[in-house]
């Protein structure tokens, strides 16, 4: 029944460590006191004996296991990984079949949750001097690698007051959402900008991906639409007050954000908190599995399209709002 299902999983105890600990403890010398113990440790003794007297069913024994998997992996992600991504790590990675609902259980057991994401509340607001129209139309889909590229630039704080600041441009591929290239610089500058595009190209010779980005001065510069062109791109642009154009590098941003600044890690040096974005960029590229892509990284997603004459497809699941919205101004 559920209540079965309740008190089995319950078993799992937060406490399961320390209860392990006393009975380890007192099979080695018995004059330990259990009371000095209980009050150490913070457990009651009432749960301690009844955890004791308790016949371990196989449902706890595997609950077990996962809450082991659960810490091992919640210390090495840094407490940023949810109950999905933590069920697609542990499956993939110990060849296991759990479920969410299972370990969002345990996870809530042990007390282990990650950091929430704040929804952005504003996007920044330019006169229109745009270049081009918004020609990517929010269709954020695309068949395969260098089809369709997203770029911007974002803001970071650092010192013992956050008094200094540090840029980040980075170009995202829809296809499998893989950094193509990115450049770091205390200014936010045109140059930023061109070393961005510089690498991506580098990086990827022979594309000609339609490129968007926001109407950002350095990318309506006739020095960057001269780029672009040199390199047989198409330029689209979100239109003013629209970051929902550009909707996959504000999710791209908000990841980044809340995972290197998570419970309120702050950084006191530049190369300290440059360091840690070449680190995020490296896992999140490498490390990070995405469920959209069948528990895969963007760089295994991008391998695998290398090989391929014809990609698997990863449509992005449908959003009526965005499809209404769509329908209304794109005709």
């Amino acid at each position: 029944s559920g209540g079965d299902r309740k008190e089995r999983i319950c078993r799992t105890s937060k406490f399961e460590n320390e209860y392990q600990s006393i009975k380890e403890i007192r099979e080695e010398d018995k004059e330990v006191s259990l009371s000095a113990m209980f009050e150490i440790l913070g457990v009651k003794r009432a749960n301690y004996y009844k955890w004791l007297k308790h016949n371990k069913s196989e449902r706890d024994l595997e609950n077990e296991e996962l809450a082991d998997f659960i810490r091992k992996y919640d210390e090495k992600f840094n407490h940023t990984l949810g109950y999905r991504m933590m069920t697609d790590r542990i499956n993939r990675d110990e060849n296991k079949n759990y479920n969410d609902k299972q370990v969002y259980k345990v996870m809530k057991i042990l007390g282990i949750k990650s950091i929430i994401r704040p929804k952005r509340r504003s996007c920044t607001v330019r006169k229109s001097n745009n270049t081009a129209k918004n020609n990517l139309k929010r269709d954020f889909n695309a068949s395969r690698p260098n089809e369709k590229w997203v770029t911007d630039v974002i803001e970071f704080k650092y010192g013992k007051n956050n008094e200094n600041k540090l840029y980040l441009s980075l170009i995202l591929d829809l296809y499998d959402r893989y950094p193509v290239g990115y450049a770091i610089s205390d200014h936010n500058d045109n140059n930023l900008v061109f070393n961005t595009f510089r690498s991506a190209v580098e990086a990827n010779p022979g594309a000609h991906p339609l490129f968007h980005s926001d109407g950002g001065f350095q990318y309506t510069s006739p020095v960057f639409v001269r780029m672009l062109k040199d390199n047989g791109m198409e330029q689209s642009m979100s239109r003013v007050h629209c970051c929902i154009d550009n909707g996959p590098m504000e999710g791209f941003w908000g990841i980044l954000k809340c995972e290197i600044y998570h419970y309120g890690k702050k950084y006191e040096t530049r190369e300290e908190l440059e360091a840690a974005i070449k680190e995020w960029i490296g896992y999140y590229s490498h490390e990070r599995y995405q469920r959209r892509f069948g528990v895969k990284t963007p760089y295994e997603v991008r391998s695998e399209a290398s090989c391929n004459e014809n990609p698997v497809q990863y449509p992005i699941p449908e959003n009526k709002a965005i499809q209404k919205y769509k329908a209304a101004h794109y005709v």
